[in-house]
This record gives C-alpha cells, sequence and structure tokens, in this order.
C-alpha cells in the first residue's frame, strides 16, 4: 500500500468519523438519548459531505456532483428514517431516498468498467443470497412487498457494478469501494431483518457500524481513484 495512502487529513477526519458514529450509537442505544439522534444520526453523512468537499479538486467534476448527490440522497434517508415512528410514510421515501443514492453510485461504478469478462461467480452468489434473504423476508412483508423487491434488486447490481471497476481504477479504489459496498449490502440486510423478520442483538449498532463504514469506503475510494490516476499508479 502507498505510504501515503491516508494522509494526515484523511487520519484527522477518520478520528472525527469514529467520534459522531460512536456518539450516534451510544444515542441509539439509550432509550434516554435518543432524541440526540436528530442530531447525531445526520451528523454522520454530513461530516463525509464536508469530507468530499475537502477533495473536490481530486475529482472530474461529473463525478463530484453524481457522489454529492448519493450522499445527499443518503442524508435524507437518514432523517426521514428517523420519523417513521409517526407515520410508514417516512419509511417509504426515506426507502426512495436510498435507491436513488444506490443508482447514483451504479452510475459512478459503471463509468470505470472493466472491458475484461469478469468472473461470474460473484453475480451468481449475490443472486443466491438475494433470493435467500428475500425468501426469508417474504412472509413479513405485506405490502412492503414490491418496494422491498425492486430495492434489493438495485442494492444487489450497485454490489455487481463495483464488482467491475477494475482495469480503469487502481487496485486501491478497486478494494475500498469494492469492500464498501459489500458493507452495504450487509447492512441493508441487516436493517431488513431488524424491521421485517426478529429484531437483531444491538441492531442499530451493527446497522450502524456497517453503513458508515461502507459510505466512508466507498468514498474514500472514489476520491483515491482520480488521485491515483493522475499519478499514473495501478498498485497499492
Amino acid at each position: 500500500m502507498s505510504k501515503n495512502i491516508l494522509d494526515q487529513k484523511v487520519i484527522v477526519f477518520i478520528v472525527i468519523y469514529a467520534l459522531i458514529l460512536i456518539c450516534d450509537l451510544i444515542c441509539g442505544s439509550h432509550e434516554s438519548y435518543l432524541y440526540l439522534r436528530y442530531f447525531t444520526k445526520p451528523a454522520i453523512l454530513a461530516s463525509l459531505i464536508a469530507f468530499l468537499f475537502v477533495y473536490k479538486k481530486k475529482l472530474d467534476r461529473s463525478i463530484f456532483q453524481i457522489i454529492g448527490l448519493a450522499l445527499v440522497f443518503s442524508l435524507s434517508g437518514d432523517i426521514l428514517l428517523l420519523f417513521t415512528h409517526i407515520s410508514q410514510l417516512f419509511f417509504m421515501m426515506g426507502l426512495i431516498m436510498f435507491l436513488l443514492a444506490h443508482i447514483m453510485y451504479i452510475i459512478i461504478f459503471l463509468k470505470n468498467r472493466g472491458n475484461q469478462n469478469k468472473n461470474r461467480l460473484f453475480l451468481v452468489l449475490t443472486i443466491v443470497y438475494g433470493i435467500t434473504l428475500f425468501y426469508v423476508l417474504y412472509p413479513s412483508l405485506g405490502e412492503m412487498l414490491i418496494p422491498v423487491a425492486i430495492y434489493m434488486v438495485v442494492i444487489l447490481v450497485m454490489s455487481n457494478a463495483s464488482y467491475l471497476r477494475s482495469k480503469h481504477v487502481s487496485r486501491t479504489s478497486y478494494v475500498l469501494v469494492f469492500v464498501g459496498a459489500l458493507f452495504f449490502m450487509l447492512s441493508d440486510s441487516l436493517l431488513s431483518i431488524d424491521l421485517f423478520y426478529a429484531a437483531l442483538p444491538y441492531g442499530n449498532v451493527w446497522i450502524m457500524s456497517t453503513y458508515a463504514t461502507a459510505q466512508f469506503l466507498i468514498v474514500y475510494g472514489i476520491i483515491r481513484q482520480k488521485e491515483l490516476q493522475k499519478s499514473g499508479k495501478t498498485e497499492l
């Protein structure tokens, strides 16, 4: 891995990001502090948007705009999901926001799709995974059947699109984004299980930890992509 994979600004941000996440996990795990999540949960994506702006010059304008939209949609989804106790409409709106965020990520990933044929094992594995998860959730979905099915298809497309990035990006960028996409898929799966199948022990901790990790890895992976393309490096 290159010596400058984590410069001082990135290290400082990771510390701040982790502290914000820890605050949100504490607030989400104690009923007396739940009201503070109206501040801590949006702060996670808000801080990541600020981080993106710091590295704005390292990105092409179109990439910056698309990833910026992905983060804004995600932030909107986070905020809307805070109000699901009022009405299920907030859940539906939040689902739409995250659906749009995934579409933005798909667009970015496909911009650097490799021309070579990739092993289709990952595609098969994700399809099997998606079908299995849907089978588990199906009895409890009710009127959410179609929205959840559409969302699952989109996130599986997103993870496969991240897998196809290879020849036109550095190995560092490829690994960061691919692992980030897997964490996103895991986070959404845990959320779905927690909502529609059975409450998970420490569910909020697992869901938010994997979600925050996913968002950071994807964003930082895209930032590293442009930087390494400019320098002409292709190794870690």
